[in-house]
């Protein structure tokens, strides 16, 4: 059939044309960086306190690989980065708050340039010599960087002979510093450490994950996690879904949640996901009980409930003994696991149980040998605040980027490095 061969011929020149871009982005190791300077795009948008002190490292840490191997491979380093959503300059906001940090980190000293761009900025960078940093003024002190302005791109590109992206936090914004200036280094643009890092931990979960692969799912609403559920029924064996979603699935059964945060116009929406995994053969596992609460507090008296069975003044904020034992026997099982949202108010200790619970089940698994990936702002925080995140195989750096990705998106800032 001259028709199905023509079909079978095109599928073919797809997958060929897929597989050429995603070989053309390059990575470290495939760029000579003696004598040259790099123009590195890191994500130091880091947790200020009152004081203007970093009280969050990880970002910092995640950029020393990248940075550390273009210095012993005799390069410099222009590091560009935004901190915070300012409206023009802002003292406040200045990447001299993290100098002190990173040269702590990195055992060296790093220079600082008050301007961004132009001719200043420009000498600043000429005048690095190998081994040396060199950390620019907030990128986001100019609206140019958020309009992903060519002009402006073209000015940080003359900064440095080689680009390299290393924020994956910000991969998801057509920024000019994560998209627009790579087009400048034809042959000379990368993906630093991190970066690889970051897309490697999400095709393990997406593509090349060791069977059965499980995605927790939690989080406040459906509705903003909708398209990552049924994208990932497509790839996962197994469901667990907790947090405040739990409960618009519950009333979608006919159950009663009592006070429970609840998304009445997406109770459609929940059946239709159980139909769908249903139909993929992905076992969907709900809570079977709850600890409720009859104010939103830490010290609210509790009570465990089933989970379609809440009573009126009532609301869930953890969960139950029962749902964690059998968390904990689905995680157990499983040998690719993706965590991405708490199983309830765990900012409240004494609601948080459930999430502690489910972190340490996660870790004993990846112990045992299975890969565990933990992404979204709050299932890392979780991680970090009890100390669970180094038992993890990996802790995304990305919030948004990671849940866009995990939605089947091609992220701008990893487009623009294979084009």
């Amino acid at each position: 059939n001259p028709l199905k061969k023509q079909m079978i011929f095109l599928n073919s020149f797809k997958e060929c044309v897929i597989l050429h871009k995603m070989k053309q982005m390059k990575t470290l190791d495939q760029i000579d960086f003696n004598g040259k300077r790099a123009v590195i795009r890191v994500d130091f948008n880091v947790p200020l306190n009152d004081a203007q002190q970093v009280t969050d490292e990880t970002r910092l840490k995640a950029s020393l690989p990248t940075i550390q191997y273009i210095l012993d491979q005799g390069g410099s380093c222009v590091l560009l980065s935004h901190l915070g959503r300012p409206k023009g300059p802002q003292a406040e906001l200045s990447l001299q708050h993290v100098i002190g940090n990173l040269e702590n980190l990195l055992g060296l000293s790093v220079q600082f340039s008050s301007t961004t761009v132009g001719a200043e900025a420009e000498a600043a960078a000429q005048q690095l010599q190998p081994g040396q940093l060199l950390l620019m003024e907030n990128l986001r002190f100019h609206a140019e960087e958020t309009a992903g302005d060519l002009d402006f791109a073209r000015q940080l590109a003359a900064l440095g002979d080689v680009y390299v992206n290393d924020a994956f936090g910000t991969a998801h914004r057509a920024h000019a510093s994560t998209t627009t200036m790579a087009q400048f280094f034809e042959g000379q643009a990368c993906a630093g450490r991190l970066l690889a890092a970051e897309i490697e931990a999400i095709d393990k979960v997406l593509k090349t994950g060791e069977k059965p692969v499980l995605a927790i799912l939690g989080g406040a609403k459906v509705s903003s996690k909708i398209t990552i559920i049924e994208k990932m029924l497509d790839v996962i064996d197994d469901l667990i879904i907790g947090g405040g979603m739990v409960y618009t699935f519950a009333k979608a059964q006919g159950g009663t949640v009592g006070n429970s945060i609840c998304e009445d116009d997406y109770q459609e929406t929940a059946l239709r996901i159980l139909e769908q995994a249903q139909a993929k053969n992905v076992n969907v596992h709900l809570p079977v009980d709850v600890i409720a609460a009859q104010d939103f507090d830490n010290n609210a008296e509790q009570k465990v409930f089933p989970a379609n069975q809440i009573p009126d003044g009532w609301e869930g904020l953890d969960a139950g003994p029962e749902t964690v034992e059998k968390f904990k026997a689905v995680v157990s099982g499983s040998k690719t696991i993706l965590w991405n949202g708490p199983l309830g108010v765990f900012e409240f200790s004494n609601f948080a149980t459930g999430t502690v619970e489910l972190g340490k089940s996660i870790g004993e698994a990846t112990a045992a040998g299975a890969f565990s990936l933990v992404g979204g702002g709050d299932s890392v925080a979780a991680a970090k605040q009890f100390g669970l995140a180094e038992q993890m195989s990996y802790v995304s750096t990305g919030g948004g980027a990671m849940l866009e990705s995990l939605e089947g998106r091609e992220l701008p800032g990893i487009k623009a490095l294979n084009s």
